[in-house]
């Protein structure tokens, strides 16, 4: 009779042999390489002229493109709700453009057919990977049913397979999930110390929770888990570097933008283009935002802005919230540091305080810059009531957690996705 064991190690997905040679990415990156990089030099005639050396830069070059494709396409898609599919071909001209970029600087002669093919076989390869991935790849995931383990195993992306008893039997799956601050039975807890001997993962259900909404839940702070919240000092610095450079290079053609901006809110109303207001920043220091002006001159209303239909908002105004105009002048902000491009969003400070009475750790939010753009605005939008300033808190203190440049690159993408579609707009 086979052991509890021997019976768990069975349970476990993509344990047998072929199942771990078919999901092997030493073997995937051996086709990889195989397609796009060899292949190429099969198909496409060589420039009769070029040596060895071409021959081999090219080579190498072309694997490290391809590399540099899978590498960054699978780390961006790693966040919640990011697509792979969306990232592949501008990932791609990337590291092939850069590639290329490099042999013309240093001289290098290189077969530039056999390269423009292995970008294209790369990008096809790509997309296969990724829909073979997403088709025959979704996690399985058993669930022990005690505590709030309901509250967090709802996402329709997971099989989610739920337990009576502390035996997975014929079930095979990919790790399994517990309320690890729930009372959980010794006979549970002997289970899931045998899962884990066994190389099958056991996830807290609020880390399962957190991967997959791109929230962090207000239980972590309840439990004092300030330090796992600290940004990455290294890369704070980089990021102020980042955004100066940015905004120093897009300045030029957006001053154009921003001139007929301004013309046409004096022609939608009389008063200035532009207006200041006070709000809360880094480390909690206020500062003055610079915005274009999308209400009414002297209009009565609210300290801050409402939700729905808002009539002190011109006709122009109600544009340039659209697809984000108003927030241009915010480039000044960065480049003066009050402001980084991407961050939590600043709130006025009468909405700060607000909030800090009613949101617990509000204030926690203040610990890195604010942006023109955050993890919030391009996942939930706009948000003024408790309810949703919470959710949007809970996006914020993700931010934070997994500060870095990849999510802020991800962060942009979705950016321009949202001023070409006006999502959010208030």
């Amino acid at each position: 009779m086979e052991s509890f064991k021997d019976s768990l190690d069975k349970n476990r997905r993509h344990s047998l042999w072929y199942e771990k040679l078919i999901f092997s990415r030493n073997i995937h990156l051996f086709l990889g390489i195989a397609f796009c990089v060899i292949l190429p030099f099969l198909i496409v005639p060589g420039e009769s002229e070029f040596g060895r050396v071409s021959l081999l830069s090219t080579f190498i070059l072309n694997g490290l493109a391809l590399l540099a494709t899978v590498s960054v396409v699978r780390q961006i898609a790693s966040y919640p709700g990011a697509i792979s599919y969306f990232y592949i071909v501008p990932v791609a001209l990337a590291a092939f453009g850069i590639a290329y970029l490099i042999a013309y600087l240093l001289g290098i002669k290189i077969f530039e057919n056999a390269m423009a093919v292995s970008c294209l076989f790369s990008i096809l390869y790509s997309f296969v990977g990724s829909y073979i991935g997403k088709k025959y790849q979704t996690a399985k995931l058993a669930v022990v049913p005690f505590g709030r383990i309901g509250e967090f195993c709802t996402s329709k992306d997971i099989d989610w397979r739920f337990l009576e008893q502390a035996d997975l039997e014929d079930m095979r799956v990919d790790g399994i999930v517990a309320d690890l601050r729930a009372e959980i039975p010794d006979e549970w807890q002997k289970f899931l110390a045998e899962c884990a001997i066994n190389r099958i993962p056991v996830y807290n259900a609020r880390q399962i929770h957190e991967s997959v909404t791109g929230r962090v839940h207000l239980d972590h702070m309840y439990e004092n888990k300030f330090g796992s919240l600290l940004p990455r000092e290294d890369y704070e610095f980089f990021k102020r570097l980042i955004d100066v450079v940015a905004v120093v290079l897009v300045l030029p053609p957006v001053l154009p933008v921003m001139l007929v901006t301004a013309i046409l809110i004096k022609r939608d109303d009389p008063g200035p283009a532009f207006f200041n207001q006070t709000r809360m920043g880094f480390k909690c220091k206020p500062f003055k935002v610079y915005k274009f002006r999308s209400m009414y001159v002297n209009h009565p209303g609210e300290g801050f802005t409402s939700e729905g239909e808002d009539p002190r908002i011109t006709k122009i105004g109600k544009v340039i919230r659209k697809y984000r105009i108003d927030e241009l002048p915010q480039l000044f902000n960065v480049l003066k540091g009050d402001m980084s491009l991407i961050g939590p969003r600043p709130e006025s400070l009468s909405l700060a305080e607000w909030y800090e009475k009613d949101v617990p750790f509000f204030h926690y939010r203040h610990i890195v810059r604010p942006g023109i753009s955050g993890w919030a605005q391009v996942e939930q939008g706009y948000a003024a009531e408790i309810e949703g300033m919470t959710k949007k808190l809970e996006y914020d203190f993700y931010y934070i957690k997994h500060f870095s440049f990849w999510l802020d690159v991800l962060i942009v993408v979705r950016t321009i996705k949202t001023m070409l579609t006006g999502f959010g707009a208030r």
